[in-house]
């Protein structure tokens, strides 16, 4: 019938698609004026040349392996794919690669070796790069360039895929405003021109154009670094080369944001290949706009069938869903406009209509994408509060240890016993019982709690509430030992009250765990180190002041008590004629001097090393500056490499060098001390090869690139 002709996947709109994948690229590197400085011809092409340019938001996390399986597949990966980064395995969801090779495409690869990981067996061509050689700028482009003029004549291709890593390389060791990011720029714009230039020599051959698509998977943070979700992580160029389109005439505005997933949508119809199932991406219509109204509405129904065929087996009320009715009344107008269409009506009605049933279709596509992301993002919410209950239960138990850890004996006891036998771990258990019954009966999803066996959830909530009644059974006791009568004041005053040092630990430590829970502090958790031990130090030396200085009284008073015994000690010897010798007399007084001056020197040392310990943070916080909102500013780290304070530079690794020697060197042997001062010498030598230091009978000296 007619709706099935409209869902029969059209014919290709290019012959040859080169997609270049430039890992970390930010938009403004392309459109911002490092594009215009170190990108020329791209900026040309961008401008005035037959393109549309977008930017394209990458959803977090931000890095390599969700961003690739988001640009394949159309889907939103979750962030478990962050440690499966590090040794991704075969994607086995319907993505645009195994799409192509399916219907034939040969499809030939070349860079970061995750392609080869993630879609093992469907490159009739690759050559993988690793990515975690960081130091590498050069080599690791070089790899994927080389093959470029070979493969670039040849015929026997229909998809080209070319990711490169130096630019993330580059971004991860010295960050986004290093002078190694201009020259990578450049070297990617000659290499864009090239493909471009062979792209476009072939189009009078092929009977359809080319398309060349430039992207990142990412952007890079402040710092250089990524995963996060900030404005430079997440924003991406996308740009679409063809001579299919039309040439632009007015200047380019601000590039349109698009989603990164809707990469796969347009290159599914750009290949004629069948969108991916799993997809939530919305074609990016201006890449088809050069076409027909009729074959314009073709691909939107396409689409639009896809995302509602995906909805209706994630929603089980998916005709009540605003998308799927919005496409249902754009797919009903679509009828009406090919009933005139097919009457051979030419008018401007037609051309009207078909602009509105368009919009229509745009309008549902944007709600129904929305409502899947929705779906996407929805999380097994049951099972995270049970897995967070039992971990913040035995950090609870691990922060009520610390005081006693901290004290002589280092032990605590958790009596478990009397709880576990009381009629509130029943009562609780029973409790919790009743509302898992309550939650996995009423569950509209999948819960991965609930589809375990009742045994063994009955487990689960004996183990929250035995640890409940043995949080509230330790508290119970502290409290009980708090109010007993001391029998000795001194001794019960240190022992159980707690002072301000081990409160601050404790409120420390729970501040911190906190704030990890900020995204925000992905880069900045430093900053919450800095503030804890700016405080720590002020504590300790309140303390001390405390114990130095106002307990001065007693201390005088002891001194007067131990004063009169030695002269009733005196008198009694008088009375009983014993002699005490003037040379005892001499020593002990010599004695007593020197250890009141041990003392009091021990107290101002004590009292000065707080603020000593100040200063070294001080000091090493501005060695190196960190974070997003710093690592832009000027430290003293960056002084010393910069290549006019060189001579400094060698002269302090000079010294540390010879300090290390002269500490260890006490306790080794002669062969030892000889080794040990040639390697020392050798780590100086291949510092002053790279360029970092100088001999003293070097002047100066270029830099010699990593």
């Amino acid at each position: 019938g007619m709706v099935s002709n409209w869902t029969t996947i059209p014919p290709p709109l290019f012959k040859k698609v080169v997609i270049v994948l430039i890992d970390a690229l930010r938009d403004d590197f392309v459109f911002g004026s490092k594009g215009k400085q170190f990108m020329p011809y791209t900026t040309q092409v961008v401008e005035k040349g037959t393109s549309y340019s977008f930017i394209a938001e990458a959803k977090p996390p931000t890095v390599t392996m969700p961003r690739i399986k988001a640009l394949m597949t159309g889907s939103i990966p979750g962030f478990i794919d962050v440690v499966v980064n590090l040794n991704s395995p075969a994607l086995l969801d319907d993505n645009l690669i195994w799409q192509a090779k399916t219907a034939g495409k040969r499809i030939i690869f070349y860079g970061d070796d995750t392609w080869v990981k993630l879609f093992p067996k469907h490159f009739v061509e690759y050559d993988g790069t690793t990515s975690f050689f960081v130091s590498d700028f050069t080599e690791v482009d070089d790899n994927v360039t080389r093959h470029l003029d070979r493969v670039l004549k040849r015929e026997d291709w229909d998809l080209l895929i070319l990711h490169y890593l130096g630019l993330d390389h580059i971004g991860h060791v010295t960050g986004p405003n290093s002078p190694l990011v201009g020259p990578k720029l450049r070297e990617m714009d000659n290499i864009l021109k090239k493909i471009h230039i062979s792209l476009l020599s072939k189009v009078e051959e092929a009977s359809l154009p080319n398309l060349l698509v430039v992207c990142g998977d990412h952007g890079m943070s402040e710092t250089g670094s990524h995963g996060g979700s900030s404005e430079g992580e997440v924003h991406t160029p996308l740009l679409f080369i063809s001579s299919a389109f039309e040439k632009r005439s007015a200047p380019l505005t601000q590039p349109e944001h698009v989603q990164q997933t809707d990469l796969a949508s347009t290159l599914a119809i750009g290949l004629g290949l069948p969108i991916s199932r799993n997809s939530v991406g919305n074609l990016i219509l201006p890449v088809v706009g050069g076409k027909t109204m009729r074959e314009q509405l073709r691909f939107v129904h396409l689409n639009g069938f896809q995302l509602s065929r995906l909805l209706q087996e994630n929603t089980p009320a998916y005709e009540k869903d605003p998308g799927y009715e919005h496409f249902k009344i754009a797919e009903k107008s679509h009828g009406n406009w090919i009933k005139l269409y097919l009457e051979g009506n030419n008018s401007e009605i037609l051309l009207n209509l078909g602009k509105k049933v368009l919009k229509q279709y745009l309008e549902a596509l944007k709600t129904l994408s929305s409502s899947l992301s929705r779906q996407v993002a929805q999380y097994d919410m049951y099972s995270m509060v049970v897995g967070t209950v039992i971990i913040m239960e035995v950090l609870l138990l691990l922060l009520l240890s610390v005081p006693k850890a901290l004290s002589k004996r280092a032990e605590f006891e958790v009596p478990l016993s009397p709880p576990l036998f009381s009629l509130l771990f029943y009562l609780m258990c029973l409790m919790l019982c009743a509302v898992h019954v309550i939650v996995c009966t009423s569950a509209g999803s999948l819960c991965y709690f609930c589809s375990m066996s009742w045994l063994t959830a009955v487990g689960v909530m004996m183990l929250i509430s035995a640890l409940m009644c043995g949080i509230l059974s330790a508290i119970a006791k502290i409290f009980e030992n708090s109010r007993l009568p001391a029998k000795n004041p001194v001794v019960s005053s240190s022992s159980s009250s707690w002072s301000e040092i081990d409160v601050l630990i404790l409120a420390g430590t729970i501040g911190h765990v906190l704030s990890l829970g900020a995204s925000s502090f992905i880069e900045e958790e430093h900053q919450t180190w800095y503030f804890l031990i700016n405080t720590l130090c002020l504590v300790l030396c309140q303390e001390l002041c405390r114990n130095n200085f106002l307990l001065k009284e007693c201390d005088l008073q002891h001194s007067t008590n131990v004063k009169q015994n030695f002269d009733s000690i005196g008198e009694t010897s008088e009375c009983k004629n014993i002699d005490i010798p003037a040379a005892s007399n001499s020593k002990l007084g010599k004695a007593t001097s020197s250890s009141e001056f041990i003392k009091g020197s021990d107290k101002w040392i004590s009292l000065a090393t707080p603020w000593i310990i100040l200063i070294c943070c001080r000091l090493l916080r501005s060695l190196n500056q960190t974070g997003v909102q710093w690592a832009h500013r000027p430290d003293f780290g960056h002084w010393l490499t910069s290549s006019e304070h060189k001579s400094e530079l060698s002269f302090l690794a000079a010294v540390s060098l010879l300090m290390i020697f002269f500490l260890v060197q006490r306790r080794c042997s002669l062969v030892s001390k000889i080794a040990m001062a040639l390697g020392l010498l050798g780590v100086y030598s291949y510092r002053a090869a790279i360029g970092n230091v100088v001999f003293p009978w070097q002047h100066g000296g270029k830099d010699i690139s990593k």
